[in-house]
């Protein structure tokens, strides 16, 4: 299988940006860790990060010929993003939105996801982990 991992704004300071919500680990480790995974042998695993909206709309799109599934982290854009859940549901591509931290039990704003009703599942609190079990669930659907 064909996989986009795709996380959005402020990801890319992952190690830097509130370690102790997010962990020590760049973004560019947590790829590195789950292409390592045994659940990820067999399967081509693609990366991407934008701060961009429309970029990550752009890379939804492109699913629709080369990708299986999509793993999304879509930062900020979870709570209002209509023009993502849209892509999300253009393409049909099964989605699994994650999040590093537990999105339900920290700031109101961040319990509401606009993005989670188009996905096959949503996982949220696991760290580096949630990218694991978002692999092994699209796996399953798939």
């Amino acid at each position: 299988m064909n996989i986009l991992v795709i996380n959005g704004p402020n990801l890319n300071l992952l190690g830097l940006r509130e370690p102790e919500i997010y962990g020590s680990e760049t973004l560019e480790d947590l790829g590195n860790w789950l292409d390592e995974q045994s659940d990820a042998d067999g399967h081509e695993i693609t990366w991407f990060q934008s701060n961009h909206e429309g970029d990550l709309i752009d890379q939804i799109q492109t699913t629709i010929t080369l990708f299986d599934g999509i793993i999304l982290n879509p930062g900020a854009f979870t709570h209002y993003s209509y023009a993502i859940r849209d892509a999300i549901s253009s393409v049909k591509t099964p989605t699994v939105e994650v999040h590093l931290s537990d999105i339900n039990s920290r700031e109101e704003f961040r319990k509401t996801s606009v993005i989670k009703d188009e996905c096959i599942s949503q996982i949220s609190g696991l760290g580096k982990q949630g990218y694991l079990e978002a692999l092994k669930t699209l796996i399953n659907y798939i």
